[in-house]
């Protein structure tokens, strides 16, 4: 049996987001997400969630079915093999200024609904998505996309994440993007008639690290490794939550013990988890409705398998305990993985 990871779960939103193409062109949804193993009543559950790995996998579903790297969402589609042949292009670049610069010229020849910019001001770097009126797609999801994207794409470059001042979105995106916080690990704000994230200037300066030997492999496990992969270790949230995932089939630490174990006051951690937007309560719930979501990935767990490992002495509190967090049962879940298995 796989180890639980307990990774981060991702929003149905997010979902909702990068189906609206093929939404718009009339396919039937349901066979598609069922190719990647998320349930299609998960889409009418606003609290829902979905794994990674999950996710990751639409979107090569979607990839194909739309024969766009986009999938469907720009005006325009971006033609297969455009994102590893920038790959192969970036690589040899000597800095990330370089091949940011290099990445922003090459997605210029093939972007029409938007133009990607290199701005460097004094001691800060963005990077600008900058939307082209008179072509671009009115679902307004591909600039934001394309962020995500990027971003995992230069952290690997260099091998490291690189931290981010501030996400630039437009007025209309508040609301597009409940993960972007998380992902990025930067407040979002929305004043900008562009899309875009900045980043100390210094950073430019990096060398790239990967080779053509690194980047078969890279392009082997995209998008997976792009949302995991550079995660911040000493994110304090974060640090909590890996300390917490040894206890998840017992009574979890108190804030108290957890503040002890991280050599900090309890004033203290509260007040460096509100400066992160957390609570300590809130990442307790969201690591054990996280490790239950992808348990129910494993059919040999019955349901009170799971509640056990999650601390819930019956299956029965866990089942409401699970509807609670996510607005669904949770054989809805286990019914996704089991279909895809059968198909």
């Amino acid at each position: 049996m796989p180890p639980i990871a307990s990774q981060p779960t991702i929003a149905i939103l997010q979902v909702q987001q990068i189906l609206q193409g093929v939404r718009d062109r009339g396919l039937e949804l349901a066979p598609i997400l069922r190719r990647a193993g998320i349930a299609p009543a998960l889409l009418e559950a606003p609290l829902s969630r979905v794994t990674q790995a999950q996710y990751a996998a639409l979107i090569r579903v979607l990839r194909r079915v739309t024969r766009d790297e986009l999938w469907g969402i720009a005006n325009h589609p971006l033609k297969l093999g455009s994102f590893a042949q920038a790959c192969r292009l970036l690589i040899h670049c000597s800095t990330l200024g370089e091949a940011l610069r290099a990445g922003a010229q090459f997605y210029h020849l093939l972007l029409e609904d938007f133009v990607p910019r290199l701005v460097v001001e004094q001691d800060k770097a963005s990077l600008r998505l900058v939307a082209n009126p008179a072509k671009a797609s009115p679902l307004g999801y591909a600039e934001l996309a394309f962020c995500f994207l990027s971003y995992g794409l230069i952290s690997w470059l260099v091998a490291r994440r690189i931290p981010v001042r501030e996400l630039m979105y437009r007025p209309k995106d508040r609301g597009r993007s409940t993960d972007a916080e998380r992902i990025f690990l930067a407040p979002v704000v929305y004043a900008y008639p562009w899309v875009g994230y900045s980043f100390d200037a210094r950073w430019l300066d990096l060398p790239i690290v990967q080779t053509p030997q690194s980047l078969q492999e890279f392009l082997q496990q995209a998008p997976s490794s792009m949302l995991v992969k550079y995660r911040d270790q000493t994110n304090l949230a974060e640090r909590i939550r890996r300390l917490l995932r040894r206890h998840l089939a017992e009574e979890m630490p108190s804030l108290e013990k957890v503040s002890q174990a991280l050599a900090l006051t309890p004033q203290t951690l509260r007040r460096r988890l509100r400066d992160e937007g957390q609570g300590f309560q809130s990442i307790k719930d969201n690591l054990r409705r996280d490790a239950a979501i992808e348990y129910l990935a494993q059919p040999e767990l019955t349901l009170l398998d799971i509640a056990n490992r999650l601390g819930f002495s019956e299956a029965s509190t866990f089942h409401r305990a699970f509807k609670g967090w996510t607005g669904q049962a949770p054989g809805i879940y286990r019914q996704a993985y089991l279909t895809k298995s059968a198909g």
